[in-house]
């Protein structure tokens, strides 16, 4: 049996107004201070950094902060090399994922710590070791920095657009499809696979279908079982070193959907929608996930996800050839245009 290693958060803090107290944490941490290089969107730095700032400069740290506008290769490369040069200790993601995405990759360059500290409940990427940036050779996700924290104030999440929110719902019911993937490339290509990661993984995907109700009116315990199975999914990846736990057929849908649409979804509405497809081919209920995406108000179909029904098919077709050596129930190769438009139409999706 080859070695296993796990890289695993090593505070995670869930709580409302606990933005104020990230300076606390980190120096528990990082007792002996140094530079923080926070790296955020041009809206949450209004709302959050402010406070975050005046937290870490009370414990001894020095922070500044680098706005972002895309989540791309060039711009994590840019932030890692102004890390080195102005001798930072750690890089803080503050924000929704392009934010967290480009802060733990550039981490990862730079040879930097990375906290995690988002604002908006949108996909499991805040506490996953993985980022997915514009400028890899195919949109899928890269070993990054595992968070050495995750912090996340319920409060300002609670307070992110709801479609955000709803988006990290449809991310999670993804996992209900991605673990079957991940069996099924077990047993027909003897690919490794995880019991325990593939189970929480599955216990989020759960957790999450039981609250939907709460979920869906926005409660502050509704976000925060929302978050915590996100953390868990994240934990889920580190326990598997691979993303399969948390991404199979659906991911790849949503991959190629992202790169066909003239406006495409939000990642995790995509995933969502992908889920009713694939549930249906993997012999799931799909319409208990389509029912459930409904009720938090996330898309269900093409109009919904604001997509042409056509993007739609194109994607199905090209999702086999995304990543053609992660096995799925896709197969490993382009699906025909009448067998992806056939599929589409009975999950009523299109």
């Amino acid at each position: 049996m080859g070695i296993h290693i796990i890289d695993l958060p090593r505070k995670i803090v869930v709580g409302s107004g606990v933005i104020a107290r990230v300076g606390e944490h980190l120096r528990e941490l990082y007792p002996k201070g140094g530079g923080v290089l926070v790296v955020t969107g041009p809206n949450v730095r209004k709302v959050a950094y402010e406070e975050l700032s005046q937290s870490l400069e009370g414990n001894g740290f020095s922070p500044w902060s680098k706005v972002v506008e895309e989540a791309s290769l060039e711009v994590a490369n840019a932030i890692a090399e102004e890390a080195l040069q102005d001798k930072v200790e750690v890089i803080v993601g503050l924000g929704g994922g392009k934010s967290i995405d480009v802060a733990k990759f550039a981490a990862k360059v730079a040879g930097k710590a990375f906290v995690s500290v988002p604002t908006a409940a949108s996909h499991d990427g805040i506490s996953s070791p993985y980022a997915s940036l514009k400028g890899f050779e195919r949109p899928i996700s890269k070993l990054a920095k595992p968070p050495d924290a995750i912090i996340v104030d319920i409060a300002i999440v609670s307070s992110a657009p709801r479609r955000y929110n709803a988006a990290g719902f449809g991310d999670l019911l993804g996992k209900f499809t991605a673990v079957r993937d991940w069996k099924l490339a077990h047993l027909l290509k003897g690919e490794y696979f995880g019991d325990y990661a593939a189970s929480l993984a599955l216990m989020s995907a759960e957790h999450v279908s039981s609250y939907h109700e709460e979920i869906a009116a926005g409660t502050p315990n509704g976000y925060r079982v929302l978050l915590e199975a996100l953390v868990s999914s994240g934990v889920a990846m580190c326990i598997a070193g691979s993303t399969r736990p948390a991404s199979g057929s659906e991911h790849l849908f949503a991959h190629a959907l992202s790169m066909i649409a003239k406006n495409p979804p939000l990642h995790g509405e995509a995933v969502g929608v992908g889920t009713i497809i694939m549930a249906e081919l993997h012999r799931l209920n799909w319409r208990r996930i389509r029912a459930l995406l409904k009720a938090v108000g996330a898309p269900t179909n093409a109009k919904e996800l604001g997509v042409k029904e056509e993007e739609v098919v194109e994607a199905l077709m090209m999702a086999p050839t995304i990543r053609p050596e992660r096995y799925t129930i896709l197969g490993d190769k382009m699906l025909e245009e009448r067998v992806a438009r056939r599929l589409a139409e009975r999950v009523e999706v299109i």
